[in-house]
């Protein structure tokens, strides 16, 4: 049995994460802003915590892991989009909301795994081809995920026993995307269009692919961006 650590585990690539693991016979500690998801398993343990709230994740991380002695594999998945808009229109504090949850927190829970001396084998942050691609109007989101490659790369530096990868899932249906496809101007905004266009994955389906790919990134160097669509 694994013992595997999970942001964002309400709905979407969270929620079929854990409940893939717990199918096969895994604890896993669960983290959402919300209520606690109907998941129904003695071995899922769950804390609703507002990681946008920095201040208070250390205390609240540090009690809800006191009995954990080891972390096999940690996912931090949770994410928000923030607002499609032109760079120019979009202000420092909108920015700065989705850096919070996007980036700082994960921070925040990389610094209290250490603080606690709890050995974590791997850690996959759940990154975006938007790290890269620049796309009109996901600037709060790309600076964002640009953000947390470099912060993963960083600590992959330091926290040497860990295997540290930032992660691109593909196109996975979530609230998120469906936002984007349902909401979004695709003339204003194209990358809207080439998302309609393409593979959309179920998060059951991509789950079951995910989990394969978090035992394949282990041989590339610590600290890499990875997309799951064109990793060999």
């Amino acid at each position: 049995m694994k013992t595997i650590f999970i942001t964002g585990t309400n709905s979407g690539i969270g929620k079929a994460l854990t409940e893939t693991y717990l199918k096969n016979r895994n604890k896993v500690y669960g983290i959402g802003k919300k209520e606690k998801p109907t998941i129904e398993d003695e071995n899922f343990h769950y804390i609703s915590l507002d990681l946008h709230a920095i201040e208070s994740i250390f205390l609240k991380l540090s009690n809800f892991l006191k009995n954990v002695n080891s972390i096999d594999i940690a996912i931090l998945n949770a994410g928000i989009l923030g607002e499609i808009k032109e760079m120019q229109k979009t202000s420092l504090y909108e920015i700065e909301t989705v850096m919070q949850i996007n980036v700082w927190a994960n921070k925040v829970i990389l610094d209290t795994f250490i603080d606690l001396q709890i050995p974590v084998k791997q850690i996959i942050g759940i990154s975006s081809g938007a790290a890269v691609n620049a796309s009109k109007g996901w600037g709060s989101y790309s600076l964002s995920k640009s953000a947390l490659n470099m912060l993963l790369k960083l600590y992959s530096r330091e926290m040497e026993k860990t295997h540290i990868t930032a992660l691109a899932p593909g196109v996975i249906e979530t609230p998120m995307v469906q936002h984007i496809i349902e909401d979004i101007d695709p003339v204003r905004y194209p990358s809207v269009q080439r998302l309609k266009n393409g593979t959309i994955m179920q998060p059951d389906e991509a789950a079951k692919l995910l989990i394969k790919a978090f035992e394949k990134v282990k041989k590339y160097e610590s600290g890499s961006f990875l997309d799951i669509r064109t990793m060999e």
